[in-house]
C-alpha cells in the first residue's frame, strides 16, 4: 500500500505541476477516458452487437494503422542556424507544442473513423480495432523523458542547439482543456449575478428612505431656509424700453451733466484759410 501511495503522489505531483511539461501533460491526459463514452454512445446506437462488415473493419484498421505509424515517425522540423538562446528556448517549447497537438488528433481520428464505421455498420468490431490501435498512441503524446529527448535531438539536426528541457521547465498555470474555460465562465457569470443583486438590493433601499426636503420646503417660494451661497437674489424691476423719455431723467436716477462736443469741420478750416489769404503783401500801383 505504501508503494502505491508514493506511486500515487509522485503521478499526481507530476501532472499538477505548474510548469510547461505539466501543462502538456494535462492536455494529453484529458484526451485518455474520451474513448470511454464514445464506445458507450456507439454500443447503444448499435444495440450492442459486434458483428460488421468486413470492409468496415480493414477501413478503421487501416486508419488507426497509418496514424500509429505517422506519430512514431514525424518529429519537429530542425532548427534554424543563427539562434540565439531566447529564441531558441521560444522556438522549441512552440514546436514541441506543436508536434504534442499533432500526435493527439493523430490518436483522436481512428476513433472518429471507427465509431463512424461501427454505426454504419452496424456492429461494434470497427471501433474495437480502432481503439485497440489508437489508445496507445496517446502515451506517445505524452510528454516523457524518451519523447522529449527524441524531439530535442530533431530539433538539434542543424547543429542549433535546442533549450528543449529550459523551454519545458518554465512556469505555466495549472489549466485543464475546456474543464478551466467553463470554470472560469461559471464564475464570472456567477460574480456578474451577485453584482446585479447588490445594486438592486441597494436601489431598493435608497427608494425606501423617507425624503424630508419635501416637508421641510417652504411653499412660498422665499430662500429663507436656503443657505446665503444657493438663495437666489431678488432682481430689482426694470424699466420697460415704453416708459423712457427722450429728454427727461427717469425718477430716482441722477442725470449726468452734458458732455462738450469738440467739432474739427470746414469751419475751423475756412478761418485758417481766410487767415492766411489777408497775410499777402499788397502790391504796388
Amino acid at each position: 500500500m505504501s508503494r502505491v501511495k508514493k506511486l500515487y503522489a509522485s503521478l499526481r505531483e507530476a501532472v499538477l505541476r505548474p510548469t510547461e511539461t505539466g501543462q502538456l501533460r494535462r492536455q494529453v491526459l484529458f484526451f485518455v477516458p474520451l474513448p470511454i463514452p464514445v464506445f458507450a454512445i456507439v454500443a447503444l446506437a448499435v444495440g450492442g452487437s459486434l458483428s460488421a462488415p468486413g470492409w468496415m473493419i480493414l477501413l478503421s484498421g487501416s486508419v488507426a494503422i497509418a496514424s500509429l505509424l505517422l506519430a512514431v515517425v514525424v518529429q519537429p522540423s530542425p532548427l534554424p542556424e543563427g539562434l540565439s538562446a531566447e529564441a531558441s528556448v521560444r522556438r522549441s517549447l512552440h514546436r514541441f507544442r506543436q508536434i504534442t497537438t499533432l500526435r493527439i488528433s493523430l490518436a483522436l481520428t481512428p476513433i472518429a473513423v471507427g465509431a463512424g464505421t461501427a454505426v454504419a455498420g452496424g456492429g461494434l468490431l470497427p471501433l474495437i480495432v480502432a481503439l485497440l490501435l489508437a489508445w496507445p498512441q496517446l502515451l506517445l503524446a505524452m510528454p516523457s523523458f524518451f519523447i522529449i529527448t527524441r524531439a530535442r535531438r530533431a530539433m538539434e539536426a542543424w547543429g542549433t542547439k535546442a533549450y528543449l528541457w529550459a523551454a519545458l521547465a518554465q512556469s505555466a498555470r495549472v489549466e485543464w482543456p475546456i474543464a478551466t474555460y467553463l470554470m472560469e465562465q461559471y464564475h464570472e457569470r456567477k460574480a456578474l449575478a451577485a453584482q446585479r443583486a447588490e445594486k438592486a438590493a441597494s436601489g431598493r433601499g435608497r427608494d425606501e428612505v423617507p425624503t424630508q426636503e419635501g416637508a421641510e420646503q417652504d411653499t412660498s417660494g422665499t430662500n429663507a431656509d436656503l443657505p446665503e451661497r444657493l438663495a437666489v437674489p431678488t432682481a430689482e424691476p426694470k424699466a420697460e424700453p415704453g416708459n423712457l423719455i427722450p429728454g427727461f431723467p427717469m425718477p430716482g436716477a441722477v442725470a449726468s451733466p452734458a458732455r462738450r462736443i469738440l467739432r474739427t469741420g470746414d469751419g475751423i478750416r475756412r478761418k485758417v484759410r481766410s487767415g492766411r489769404g489777408n497775410r499777402r503783401p499788397k502790391t504796388k500801383n
